[in-house]
């Protein structure tokens, strides 16, 4: 059985830096593309950030140049690296593994799904 457990989360003022990390249980997780949702009040879920098996990353316009994805295989743990955070950026973030290895960034295509960790960011 898949389980994803997300933590890292917590409230910073805008321009600050959090990382989130992704546990992963159950599976081969390093060989399947692994991404970072986010989901702010009253608006749908949307992609942040992918990576795939071979580490080749891709990223939501409104993260780029702000936010790394990156995974430890060693440690079957996935990161979000997340900088210069701004108060748009206020979500539950969540972490999601799909069973193949093509790219994808709707939610749809993501059979697994973490609990979500809360970040806030202040003005």
């Amino acid at each position: 059985q898949v389980q994803l457990v997300e933590s890292g989360g917590g409230s910073v003022q805008a321009g600050g830096s959090l990382r989130l990390s992704c546990a992963a249980y159950g599976y081969f997780w390093s060989l399947y593309y692994m991404a970072w949702f986010r989901q702010a009040p009253g608006k749908e879920r949307e992609g942040v950030a992918g990576i795939d098996g071979n580490g080749k990353s891709n990223y939501a316009d409104s993260v780029k140049g702000r936010f790394t994805i990156s995974k430890d295989n060693a440690k079957n743990t996935l990161y979000l690296q997340m900088n210069s955070l701004k108060p748009e950026d206020t979500a539950v973030y969540y972490c999601a593994v799909r069973r193949v290895t093509i790219a994808a960034m709707e939610p749809a295509d993501f059979a697994y799904w973490g609990q979500g960790t809360q970040v806030t960011v202040s003005s």
